[in-house]
């Protein structure tokens, strides 16, 4: 996972999470049905403060988020994506509905 976040973001060290949107970059029109990949790293997933399924779901709603175009380079972009992030969590865990 340091690897790839190196390569991608340049950034060194490992990260929880990578999306790799399918709808950016070189080859973005092969298949306009897939969004992309999310890559989890089981490292730091498993070191979360919460049960393992919560883990992993909160950073699969998060990728998702990032192929879906969602961002948190600003403190605006953080807080929008938060805010969607808590939504997709409550709907979900049931706690919201249609």
């Amino acid at each position: 996972m340091a690897r790839l976040n190196r390569q991608f973001r340049g950034v060194k060290g490992p990260t929880d999470v990578l999306a790799f949107p399918m709808r950016e970059g070189e080859g973005n029109g092969l298949n306009p049905h897939l969004l992309g990949d999310v890559v989890l790293c089981p490292q730091q997933v498993a070191g979360g403060p919460g049960p393992l399924s919560d883990e992993v779901l909160r950073l699969l709603i998060h990728g998702v988020l990032h192929l879906l175009g969602f961002h948190h380079e600003t403190q605006k972009e953080a807080r929008r994506m938060g805010r969607e992030e808590r939504r997709l969590w409550q709907a979900l865990q049931g706690e919201v509905g249609p």
